[in-house]
């Protein structure tokens, strides 16, 4: 060996085996360690929502309302930081991000059980803040690969899941074992923590995407501020149109999951702590089935088609299964069983399948991450807008009913603009490679 030559590192035995698995093999290990991560996560951020917090109050609000505005807040503000933060990311530090940010979450639901209850307003905004860096880190371990559909599909089923599961989790906690409401997020959280840290580790393992992943869906590279602003110059009102639709959906989905405590009771099935999870399993195997199936689609521009039409029949459901319910067809079990399939149906390719084939299709380098945040980092200013506005406007009208009137107007809106947004982006890409 001569002098001053550095023999490259050796390569896991686990990587290795990655490196030359079959499609099939490769992407149920990457679906399997995806979604423990994104799983665990979620018992860092939405067991709280158990709770009711009655008779407390904060600046004129439910301490609730208060609670879930103060928290999105702090998720949104963390979007907004991904924009820069995960784009720019090397990939050699992404496991560590990972692993400091859930211990910084897990800190501040901690303070959230020992503070008195007007101060929880600002440990949940604390816990927040890190959250929304989670799912570009573990989503950048899976983009750019011929079975990125199916990864990202395994990623979405895991929060679609997760958000009733461990719901479901702090309310046996506090029904079963008799942890404190206060306390109950910081258990849940600290119950996941090890889940968490060994599927960083499993993501950890994996090979970046091959020379020929690389042909077919584009070289996957940090994107600096002048790539990210010649990316969104040059396709502005598709962007914007997807963007307004993501906060119309975001809005929705997390009024009725933050809230799912009091819709359930309102449908008459409070004290039931099934229904927090039992719906959203068969609603990951329906949409975990059709988003698998755009995996088929060879071509970049017929999958990022498919993917529209998707999303199109979603927010079709979500019209059809109200107006079901309305009319009696449904029950209100049911309603909430078709309203979910139909919102995630639009709303989870919007976080995996849209911009990574998005990204293919028009030939651009760079990381569909980026892209994400940008969507996530506006849509989630939208989840607050709805809390405030339901407050202020409509404090006496029930959650139930609130939510059958937005999902009227959002589903309109949506089938408008999804029709737009697949117009637009089929125009502007580029041949198949």
């Amino acid at each position: 060996m001569s002098q001053g030559h550095t023999p490259a590192p050796r390569e896991g035995w686990i990587r290795a085996k990655l490196r030359n698995a079959s499609p099939l093999a490769f992407s149920l290990y990457g679906v399997i360690a995806a979604f423990m991560a994104y799983f665990a996560m979620y018992a860092f951020r939405k067991p709280f929502a158990a709770g009711a917090y009655a008779g407390d109050t904060f600046a004129g609000l439910s301490l609730k309302d208060a609670l879930v505005i103060a928290q999105v807040c702090g998720y949104a503000l963390s979007k907004l930081a991904g924009i820069r933060f995960v784009s720019e990311l090397s990939h050699a530090r992404r496991a560590v991000a990972l692993l400091l940010l859930i211990a910084w979450a897990e800190v501040a639901l901690v303070l959230f059980g020992v503070v008195p209850p007007k101060w929880r307003v600002a440990a949940i905004f604390l816990n927040g803040l890190p959250l929304g860096a989670v799912w570009g880190l573990v989503f950048s371990f899976l983009e750019g690969r011929k079975t990125s559909e199916l990864l990202g599909a395994g990623l979405s089923c895991s929060y679609i899941v997760a958000s009733g599961y461990v719901k479901s989790a702090g309310a046996t906690l506090m029904q079963t074992q008799h942890v404190p409401e206060a306390w109950m997020p910081a258990a849940t959280g600290a119950l996941f923590l090890p889940l968490f840290a060994f599927a960083v580790w499993l993501l950890a393992q994996l090979p970046p995407p091959s020379a020929e992943e690389q042909r077919l869906r584009t070289t996957r590279l940090p994107m600096p501020a002048a790539a990210r602003r010649q990316f969104l110059a040059r396709f502005f009102a598709g962007i914007v149109v997807l963007t307004v639709l993501y906060l119309v959906l975001t809005a929705l989905r997390d009024f009725r999951d933050n809230y799912a405590a009091e819709i359930w009771r309102e449908l008459g099935h409070g004290g039931d702590a099934s229904v927090f999870a039992v719906p959203e399993m068969w609603i990951a195997f329906g949409v975990m089935a059709v988003l698998g199936g755009i995996y088929l689609i060879p071509s970049n521009r017929g999958a990022l088609l498919a993917t529209h039409g998707m999303m199109f029949g979603g927010a079709a459901i979500i019209a059809i299964s109200t107006a079901l319910w309305d009319y009696g067809v449904l029950s209100g079990y049911g309603w909430m069983l078709g309203l979910g399939l139909g919102m995630y149906l639009a709303y989870v390719p919007f976080g995996c399948v849209l911009f990574d084939r998005m990204f293919a299709a028009t030939g651009t380098l760079g990381t569909s991450v980026f892209l994400i945040y940008v969507a996530d980092a506006v849509a989630y200013g939208g989840s607050v807008g709805l809390v405030l506005y339901k407050h202020l406007g409509h404090a006496d009208m029930q959650k139930v009913a609130f939510m059958r009137a937005f999902a009227y107007g959002g589903a309109a809106l949506c089938l408008v603009g999804f029709a737009f947004s697949a117009w637009y982006f089929s125009r502007r890409s580029v041949a198949q490679r």
